[in-house]
């Protein structure tokens, strides 16, 4: 967005991208869900969609803003809106929100809900429960790990200036222009009688019917839903699963219609089965591996150095990522517009590690690497790169409980991986100075002022030098080794419509745009 263009509807540009959703979800005549006749591959209404999901022992909840799990996550999709949804390239666009503005200085930002919008219980969508929706996400006492999100928001500043507007100004005056990349996915907007227990109210595709934690929740289509003549199926049933093997078969049993997230070890099994279908997404989303520097021996740059230089990125592309992925340069978020290009791409060059490790006083280097079973087969083949440059990786894997604890800022050496969102809000949480989850205990100051000064400006031509130069910072020196991007698989019944691959990991959330064939 330029200076000269002002900063009005921040994300206007997301306005016309929804019409063009919307005007292609229609059937020719205008009419979004058009009766079908087989063979006809237009939208349809009716049925029972039914997404199974991995929650190993998570029970779940139903909490727009404290989401307990991935499962918890999921369904917050199909039961709330937000101001902002991503984009199929991971980018925040309007949704509830008919016009953002962002001020000058990032300091205010003026947020309007769209018209005549609408609770599933009934209640017009206003100011009120804007505000209301705001201070709940914003609440330290909620104990959520998204609070610090949006913990930018001064709580004691926040203003209704009419039924639909509401302006919020950040604290200190210091500016915050990506309040939309942090908000967009815990940021349901919910009635001021809401309760996540006794009264789980949105205004998503689909309305609550019946939830079983641990289990399965069921859903009905919400008719006045804010996309027009969406979502096309009756019911949505999210079923809970303990492993990829049982819901895999349950797939193929024709117990369940979309299985999100495959293990890319089981998409042979998909190709070849004429019943379903393998949608790939090329995600931006990253893999890693997470040095700590204030541990030895990665508190020294030449050991840093060292290993990103000992990973073999195409063979960990092929072999813990079976080939659904690309190469990455220790550097996210390749889609934001003010990527660094110009940094060559790191090679791998194992006797040029060998030589910083002499050099570090490290030839005989022993580390211990703490990975999940995400990771497991990225470690597997690391460790193995290793031992050919002299280096002993001891791998130690543990629960995601554990994975995810404070314990992670103590490890040496972990794995890792992110959505791949732009590359402040991917800062903002990982490795800058605000950084809420820095398990690599980056701390520069260059790079930290740098970082302090984009995020207060909202212009992105104006920003461009300030996240240029610190990405050369992060590759230079700093604690991650991002190996390569990792695709989304998600695995479909041929009965699916509507799903699309995308820069995203969500095709199969997206639940306004999916539906049933014919005969289905």
């Amino acid at each position: 967005m330029s200076a000269s263009g002002g900063r009005r509807d921040f994300l206007r540009q997301a306005a016309a991208l929804g019409a063009a959703t919307l005007l292609a979800g229609c059937a020719p005549g205008g009419d979004p869900a058009a009766p079908a006749v087989e063979g006809d591959d237009r939208p349809r209404r009716g049925g029972r969609l039914r997404l199974g999901i991995i929650d190993g022992d998570q029970a779940g909840n139903l909490d727009a803003h404290k989401p307990a799990g991935m499962g918890s996550i999921i369904r917050g999709f199909a039961l709330y809106s937000k101001l902002w949804e991503w984009s199929a390239d991971m980018t925040p666009v309007l949704a509830l929100a008919e016009e953002t503005e962002v001020s000058a200085d990032a300091t205010t930002w003026t947020l309007r809900l769209r018209p005549g919008l609408e609770f599933h219980h009934g209640k017009t969508i206003s100011a009120d429960d804007l505000l209301f929706s705001i201070l709940r996400l914003s609440d330290p006492a909620l104990n959520s790990p998204y609070t610090a999100l949006v913990g930018a928001i001064d709580r004691s500043r926040i203003h209704k200036l009419d039924a639909r507007t509401v302006r919020l100004h950040t604290k200190e005056g210091r500016g915050f222009v990506l309040l939309p990349d942090t908000w967009v996915n815990f940021g349901g907007i919910v009635p001021t009688d809401y309760h996540p227990v006794t009264n789980p109210v949105g205004a998503g595709p689909y309305r609550l019917k019946e939830f079983l934690p641990g289990r399965r929740s069921l859903f009905v289509r919400f008719d006045n839903y804010f996309k027009a003549g969406r979502p096309y199926a009756d019911e949505l049933e999210i079923i809970d699963f303990k492993d990829q093997t049982a819901r895999l078969a349950a797939l193929q049993n024709g117990q369940i219609d979309m299985a999100n997230a495959i293990a890319p070890e089981q998409s042979p099994l998909i190709t070849r089965d004429p019943r379903l279908s393998l949608l790939v997404s090329e995600t931006h989303g990253w893999q890693s591996f997470d040095m700590n520097l204030s541990k030895p021996p990665f508190d020294d740059v030449r050991v840093r150095e060292a290993f990103r230089l000992i990973a073999d990125r195409e063979e960990l592309v092929k072999r813990a990522l079976n080939g659904q992925g690309r190469v990455a340069n220790d550097l996210y978020a390749p889609q934001d517009p003010n990527y660094n290009r110009d940094i060559p791409q790191r090679p791998h060059d194992v006797e040029r590690a060998r030589a910083l490790l002499r050099a570090a006083g490290h030839e005989a280097l022993s580390v211990d690497l703490v990975t999940d079973a995400v990771g497991n087969n990225a470690a597997l083949v690391f460790a193995e790169q290793a031992r050919r440059a002299g280096v002993t990786v001891n791998l130690r894997k543990v629960d995601a409980a554990t994975f995810t604890s404070p314990q992670r800022k103590l490890w040496q050496i972990s794995t890792g991986s992110s959505l791949g969102r732009s590359w402040l809000a991917t800062a903002f949480s990982v490795d800058s100075g605000q950084a809420v989850a820095n398990k690599t205990q980056f701390r520069d100051a260059r790079f930290n002022a740098l970082f302090d000064q984009a995020v207060q400006q909202p212009d992105v031509e104006a920003r461009r030098p300030l996240v240029l130069e610190a990405q050369r910072i992060q590759h230079e020196r700093g604690g991650l080794l991002i190996w390569g991007f990792a695709n989304t698989l998600d695995a479909l019944s041929t009965r699916v419509g509507g799903a699309e691959a995308e820069h995203s990991h969500f095709p199969t959330w997206r639940f306004d745009k999916l539906w049933l064939r014919a005969g289905a």
